[in-house]
């Protein structure tokens, strides 16, 4: 019995349905999530204290983490641990070390200098989830490119199971050198980031993932504060022909639906014929049903397998038209001619190419970014980079020549759009 339905060369009409996200009623979400803001809004780190004894089950004297509970995490974390954190740590920063960039200058004209500043946003506020994994690599992946912008405060907010944050998550933000970690987790969390509190520091944008009541809340402070993305269940699209190894591909599917039931793979094939593509499918699909019975993950897998789905098409034209429209937070082209498919990519969160390229290697190590964007928003956004921790001021200085020469056409512009004042402003300056 196969694990995900198989459809041959549909129709854009009978494909476009099946690439559609799952949508979840989020209407006891948006009230619950509604009370908690305006609670910590108005009450602070009281309210803040309320929400960790009612959801977690913690009486916390300090709501940050102290030096003590830094050292001993430290002490409590293995070496193999910390010795692959310092490789991912080093490549990451690597990475996004590359993306650094001065602004821009040009003379427009005579007299006329405009250019941009390059200047990191001062105070942000990193969430990094608690559920079912210590999810310490987005702690690398979220600090390590806001201390290569050169942020100069950084709060992590995360939640404490027993009043107690995961020693690996206090490990990777103090080799990161995070300012401070606060130990709430949930909708309270972003309140705290958003609003500030007596003990919290108001930041001017939020980074991270988490669960529904986390992407509300963070849709709900947007207008406040900025985020990074609404990041909604992970997903990956797969794309294998008859060259892939099937079981590569069927690691690489169960992988991404281990993050969560709601999470989504979608296997791309692409066959000769129809023949051809129901050959790679079962290859495929008896891997799956192998690989599953090792893992003690299944009852996550399961229900993502349930809503993911396998489509098989013809051509190269037709395969990225399919890969395009979904716009995948992860996209794996394991093909032969995985570089010339790689050039007609243009919307994905990130993409890994080749037989030896597996999502798991750009989830923890290999430089890239794993807070990408999900749900199609691919089409129009990218994932977390150093660009998200900057912003660029413009400038300019006019001299007495370039006002002289710019102001006619300033004036009418101005006067053209019926602002007289501001022909005026640009007018009295050619005196």
């Amino acid at each position: 019995m196969s694990t995900i339905p198989l459809y041959l060369n549909p129709s854009r009409e009978v494909y476009s349905p099946l690439l559609m996200r799952s949508l979840s009623d989020d209407s006891d979400v948006e009230k619950s999530v509604d009370d908690i803001l305006y609670n910590v809004k108005m009450h602070g780190d009281e309210a803040l204290r309320e929400y960790e004894r009612r959801f977690g089950g913690n009486d916390l004297d300090e709501l940050f983490v102290s030096e003590e509970e830094f050292e001993n995490a430290e002490k409590s974390v293995s070496e193999d641990v910390k010795r692959a954190i310092e490789v991912a740590y080093k490549n990451i920063t690597a990475f996004h070390s590359a993306q650094l960039r001065e602004g821009e200058r040009v003379t427009t004209m005579e007299g006329v200098d405009c250019w941009r500043k390059v200047v990191p946003i001062q105070r942000v506020g990193l969430y990094i989830p608690g559920g079912t994994a210590p999810l310490f690599s987005t702690v690398l992946m979220l600090a390590i490119p806001a201390k290569v912008a050169g942020c100069p405060s950084i709060t992590l907010a995360t939640p404490a199971k027993g009043g107690t944050v995961n020693p690996v998550v206090l490990y990777a933000a103090r080799r990161c050198n995070v300012d401070r970690v606060l130990k709430v987790g949930g909708a309270q969390a972003i309140a705290a980031l958003a609003y500030g509190t007596e003990s919290v520091e108001r930041v001017d944008k939020i980074f991270g993932p988490g669960n529904r009541f986390v992407a509300f809340a963070k849709t709900r402070v947007s207008s406040f504060c900025a985020i990074d993305m609404v990041a909604g269940p992970s997903e990956v699209m797969v794309i294998a022909d008859e060259k892939a190894d099937p079981l590569f591909v069927a690691t690489d599917l169960l992988s991404q639906a281990e993050h969560g039931k709601d999470s989504q793979v979608v296997l791309l094939i692409r066959a000769k014929d129809e023949d051809s593509a129901k050959k790679i499918f079962e290859r495929i699909d008896t891997e799956l049903v192998a690989e599953l019975d090792k893992l003690d993950r299944k009852e996550y897998m399961l229900p993502s397998l349930s809503h993911s789905v396998a489509i098989a098409v013809y051509d190269d034209d037709k395969l990225m038209r399919v890969a395009n429209e979904y716009a995948p937070e992860h996209l794996i082209i394991n093909t032969e001619n995985y570089m010339e498919l790689s050039n007609k990519v243009v919307s994905a969160g990130s993409v890994f190419l080749g037989p030896y390229s597996p999502e798991s290697a750009g989830d923890y190590a290999s430089g890239t970014n794993h807070t990408l964007p999900t749900s199609g928003h691919a089409r129009a956004s990218s994932g977390v980079s150093v660009d998200s921790y900057i912003k660029k001021i413009t400038f300019q200085h006019l001299s007495k020549k370039g006002i002289d020469s710019l102001a006619p056409t300033v004036i009418t512009m101005a006067l053209s759009e019926d602002l007289s004042a501001h022909a005026e402003a640009a007018r009295v300056r050619m005196k």
